[in-house]
């Protein structure tokens, strides 16, 4: 048998194995059903065979699980709010940027906030910063986002952008979800004024950072004000309608163009004859450090995995022009967004 995998999973494909030798195609499709509805994979060899799994698997560790995918988390979404907000932090590498964060976001956010972690498979030093500061919850630090309100996700392997999030919303119980990169230093209250805009119910999506396009093949940086997509440095929005219009999609494993992709999905009117909705950018008290997602990769990595982001815009909404302002125009030298 094959090590770690089931003896009725193994049972499984060599029936299937024969099935295929008798070229009994149809029992041979329906054996890989139940082998991949048992969350396994299986590869043919010629007339051999190769078993793995579908996704990772939770791993149980004392006082702690290790989820394989977001789906294993349990979900607060459908339980009223309690809060008025959840700032949701990635950490995967870079402790001390996680830890510049949570420092501000300690001495600024407002009591009550809501802070939880998605550790995505995190670097040994990240896993450490982690343990301690999940030991600490419940001593009560500190005020605004303290130790007592913040909750850790951790995954048993890396999953990658999305999938990590997906993780950690699905355990949010504020009525606002922000997304805050590690890469931001809150320096004053970013929060309260995110979770004003949203009591708007035309604000589908309000942040720091907004960018405006002309055709959504080209995004450029824009004012605070009225914008078409709101940069995930820092993006908030409705829990509930992360319930009903999410999840994220989990293809986007690298952190660019998802945020557009979001934003837009979120803003779409989704065929209610009703005009979209807007996209709010916020001057809010935050200072902006290296982003090391951009930065840690070579330019030739980046645009490759940003040009399969942007496909699945374009895939979705490439002809939805109606999302768009029309003032954004071709970018010019200081565009943060461009088709790759």
């Amino acid at each position: 048998m094959s090590r770690g995998v089931p003896t009725e999973i193994e049972e499984l494909a060599r029936s299937r194995a024969e099935a295929r030798l008798d070229r009994n195609w149809a029992e041979a499709d329906r054996l890989r059903g139940q082998i991949e509805a048992a969350g396994w994979r299986v590869v043919d060899h010629g007339v051999k065979f190769e078993l793995s799994r579908a996704q990772p698997p939770d791993v149980l560790e004392p006082g702690r699980v290790r989820y394989g995918t977001s789906a294993s988390v349990p979900s607060r979404l459908g339980e009223p709010a309690t809060t008025d907000a959840t700032v949701v932090l990635l950490a995967t590498d870079f402790a001390d940027d996680l830890a510049r964060a949570m420092d501000g976001l300690r001495t600024h956010a407002p009591a009550q906030t809501q802070v939880v972690i998605a550790a995505d498979d995190p670097s040994a030093s990240q896993d450490e910063a982690l343990t301690r500061l999940e030991e600490g919850a419940g001593s009560g630090a500190g005020g605004g986002a303290g130790a007592d309100s913040t909750e850790i996700v951790w995954t048993s392997q890396r999953l990658g952008y999305a999938a990590s999030l997906n993780a950690a919303i699905r355990r949010a119980s504020g009525r606002v979800v922000v997304l805050l990169d590690t890469s931001m230093e809150p320096t004053g209250d970013a929060i309260t004024p995110l979770v004003r805009a949203l009591d708007d119910p035309t604000v589908a999506v309000a942040g720091a950072f907004g960018v405006t396009s002309a055709d959504l093949r080209h995004f450029e940086e824009a004012p605070a004000g009225d914008v078409d997509a709101i940069e995930g440095y820092c993006l908030a929005f409705r829990r509930d309608e992360y319930a009903a219009r999410g999840p994220l999609d989990e293809h986007f494993r690298y952190y660019r163009n998802l945020d557009l992709w979001w934003c837009l999905t979120l803003r779409d009117d989704e065929g209610d004859g009703e005009p979209p909705r807007r996209a709010l950018a916020i001057d809010l008290p935050l200072e902006r450090h290296a982003h090391r997602g951009w930065n840690e990769l070579g330019e030739a990595e980046r645009n490759r995995l940003s040009k399969r982001n942007f496909y699945r815009i374009i895939d979705r909404f490439g002809h939805r022009l109606d999302l768009v302002s029309g003032v954004g125009g071709r970018p010019s030298g200081t565009a943060t967004r461009r088709k790759v």
